[in-house]
């Protein structure tokens, strides 16, 4: 193991946008350069947070309203954290997370329509001071992102609990995801998503380089609390 000190990065964006690829990708290129790597997602991460996981995205507690949701959604998260993601960092072991506190600012919040301080309240509570070091927010138009979802889940799959809405819900969530690099760029990174996959991969990796040069110094990332 190369790095003294363990770094969390995310992975963000609507669906379809190639984040499970280059997460995977990104893993190998680090394991070859001799870091640890654990790969993991959300909702989902821990065993707790998986059975979650079938609840969300099967659309079982989809009846009971987005705010239910949303508090399934902090619930699964911070067992995730506390269980795998947190103790990993702490034995300098580099995360790659599908998905994570974004999402939720976005799916739930920006078009589920629940109010900010909701959000911001049970998001402090989920993840207790495990801010990423760096988030990268993979961006496709929707519209291509639901096809290529649509391509590799096959023609006879039934859509989730999230993609089977409406072309523009996924086109608002983009810009979201969009905005959030605007408003945090110390933390984001806007990576277009609408190139090969190589240099997608090259995009991430130029991203990642820095946050992980850091480790030199032995120093906390600056985004994640004690």
């Amino acid at each position: 193991m190369t790095n003294s000190t363990g770094r969390f990065i995310t992975f963000e964006g609507g669906e379809g946008v190639g984040k499970s690829t280059q997460i995977h990708r990104l893993a190998n290129v680090l394991r070859r350069r001799g870091h640890d790597v654990l790969v993991t997602r959300e909702p989902g991460g821990s065993r707790g947070a998986e059975a979650v996981r079938h609840v969300l995205l099967s659309g079982a507690a989809e009846e009971f309203g987005v705010r239910m949701e949303a508090m399934l959604f902090a619930a699964a998260r911070s067992d995730h954290i506390e269980e795998v993601i947190r103790p990993a960092v702490a034995e300098g072991t580099i995360v790659l997370c599908d998905r994570f506190m974004d999402s939720s600012r976005v799916y739930q919040g920006v078009t589920g329509n629940l109010e900010p301080r909701f959000i911001q309240n049970l998001e402090r509570v989920a993840i207790n001071g495990m801010v990423p070091d760096l988030t990268l927010v993979l961006d496709l138009p929707a519209a291509s992102g639901l096809r290529r979802a649509k391509a590799r889940e096959g023609k006879n799959a039934a859509p989730d609990r999230f993609e089977k809405e409406e072309v523009s819900t996924h086109e608002k969530r983009r810009e979201a995801f969009i905005d959030l690099t605007r408003t945090e760029p110390d933390r984001c990174r806007l990576i277009d998503a609408n190139q090969s996959e190589d240099a997608v991969a090259l995009a991430i990796l130029a991203a990642v380089e820095p946050v992980l040069d850091d480790n030199r110094t032995g120093e906390p990332a600056k985004g994640r609390k004690a």
